[in-house]
């Protein structure tokens, strides 16, 4: 999918989307360094977190590659 396909508003929402995304995966960054800084970790938690985060980032990646227009060859 290409910017050419999308109207003005799909383009909008999904810059949100990416927008609350990254905010996400910023703040889950941040809960992991603090729980492994202040022992003792769970490391449950921290690999469910980290788990999260790397979602996270795989959205955000496909967000950005949806905004980004087709360069012919």
């Amino acid at each position: 999918m290409t910017t050419e396909m999308l109207n003005d508003g799909e383009i909008a929402e999904i810059r949100h989307n990416l927008h609350e995304l990254q905010i996400e995966h910023r703040d889950l960054d941040q809960v992991i360094a603090h729980l492994t800084d202040n022992p003792p970790p769970d490391e449950l938690l921290v690999r469910r977190l980290k788990k999260r985060k790397l979602a996270l980032k795989d959205k955000i990646m496909l967000l950005e590659a949806m905004l980004v227009p087709d360069i012919p060859a």
